[in-house]
């Protein structure tokens, strides 16, 4: 994960290091944003100066111009929302399933992975583990670290211990 404005890599977890801004579903690192504040542009994007939007109505309806444009960020995004309830949207577990099925189509790791657990636990459609652990290889394979750190749980539970260590080194190597 790569910061499009300073070009460093963003830190791991990326959630607690970067923000999406839903205008243009980009991940700025903590640091753009803060020499952005510095600069006196918090109340917009630094990466497309697009004005920070003021309520839920606002946030939603930029999202959904970047979910209508199939951008595989903003409709995980949505999906989250959906999930949760947030953003003032009705808790709708099955339109998240449907967006973040979306998302993975169009090569969201993130939905893989949120898919893979949904899955695996049975939460919101039926339980279908095989199907779970193929979403997580897909994301582990393009380098999403909790998916391989699941990958490794699965294999120590189904006592592939050798199998789960080599899970377990990559996840570490890619500093989770």
């Amino acid at each position: 994960y790569i910061c499009p404005l300073c070009c460093l890599p963003i830190a791991l977890p990326e959630d607690e290091h970067s923000m999406l801004e839903p205008c243009c579903s980009k991940m700025v690192c903590n640091g753009c944003n803060l020499a952005s504040d510095e600069r006196g542009m918090g109340d917009m994007c630094p990466f497309c100066r697009t004005p920070t939007p003021d309520n839920d109505a606002a946030l939603l309806a930029l999202v959904r111009k970047r979910v209508d444009a199939r951008d595989p960020k903003a409709t995980q995004m949505l999906a989250c929302a959906y999930y949760h309830g947030s953003y003032g949207l009705p808790l709708d577990i099955p339109r998240a399933i449907e967006l973040w099925t979306e998302a993975a189509h169009l090569g969201d790791l993130e939905a893989h992975y949120k898919l893979g657990y949904r899955y695996y636990e049975g939460e919101g459609v039926k339980k279908d583990v095989a199907r779970g652990v193929k979403h997580w290889q897909y994301a582990a394979m393009q380098g999403h670290p909790e998916s391989r750190d699941n990958l490794e749980c699965c294999e120590y539970l189904n006592g592939n211990d050798e199998l789960a260590v080599r899970h377990l080194m990559i996840s570490a190597k890619m500093g989770d």
